[in-house]
C-alpha cells in the first residue's frame, strides 16, 4: 500500500462569488510506502481553462505567479502524469487535510470530462486526526502542526509545502489511520 499525501492549490478570489469556478493550479504530493518512508515527491503547476488569468488575491495567498501557469500544462495533461506517478498498478489511497482536495480533483475531472473513479480511496486526515486527538471538530493544518510541536516549514498555500507539513502529522500516526 502507497499512502499519497496531497494538496492543492486553486484560483481564488477575495470576494465569494458562484459563478467563479475553482481550478487546480497546483498538485504536491508525496508517496509514502507501507513503512512510512517517502518515496517520492511530485509537484506541477496547471494551467487553468476557466479562468487563465490568476486573481491578486489567489497570486498573494500562494505565491503562484501567472508565469508558473502561463507555462503549464493544462488539468488532462498534468492528471494522467500523476495518475501514472501513482502508479495505479499498486494498492494506494489519496490522504489529504480535509475533504476539500477530494472534491476539487473531482470538479475538474468533471470539467475535462475525465474519469473520477481513481478518486474512490480516500481519507481526511484533518477528520481522522480530530478523532485520534479527541477534539471536538477538526482544526486547520497550522494548529494541528502546533499541537504536535512541529514548525510549519515553506509557503503556507503552496501545495508541495503543505503536502510536506501534513505529512509530518501523517507520519506522527502512522500506524493508527484508519484506510
Amino acid at each position: 500500500m502507497n499512502y499519497i499525501v496531497l494538496d492543492l492549490e486553486a484560483t481564488c478570489w477575495e470576494s465569494k462569488n458562484k459563478a467563479d469556478q475553482n481550478e487546480i493550479i497546483e498538485i504536491g504530493a508525496l508517496k509514502i510506502n507501507e513503512d512510512g518512508n517517502i518515496i517520492g515527491e511530485f509537484c506541477e503547476f496547471i494551467k487553468p481553462i476557466l479562468n487563465p488569468q490568476l486573481s491578486d488575491f489567489c497570486k498573494n495567498l500562494t505565491t503562484i505567479t501567472q508565469a508558473d501557469i502561463d507555462t503549464a500544462d493544462t488539468y488532462n495533461i498534468v492528471i494522467k502524469r500523476f495518475k501514472k506517478w501513482i502508479n495505479q498498478a499498486e494498492p494506494f489511497v489519496l490522504c489529504s487535510w480535509g475533504f476539500y482536495d477530494r472534491r476539487q480533483f473531482e470538479k475538474d475531472c468533471k470539467l475535462h470530462k475525465l474519469d473520477k473513479t481513481w478518486l474512490s480511496n480516500h481519507i481526511s486526515l484533518k477528520h481522522q486526526y480530530a478523532e485520534l486527538t479527541n477534539l471536538r471538530k477538526p482544526i486547520g493544518m497550522n494548529e494541528a502542526l502546533r499541537r504536535e510541536g512541529f514548525k510549519l516549514e515553506g509557503t503556507h498555500h503552496r501545495g508541495i509545502d503543505d503536502a510536506r507539513n501534513i505529512e509530518k502529522i501523517f507520519d506522527a500516526y502512522f500506524d493508527y489511520w484508519v484506510i
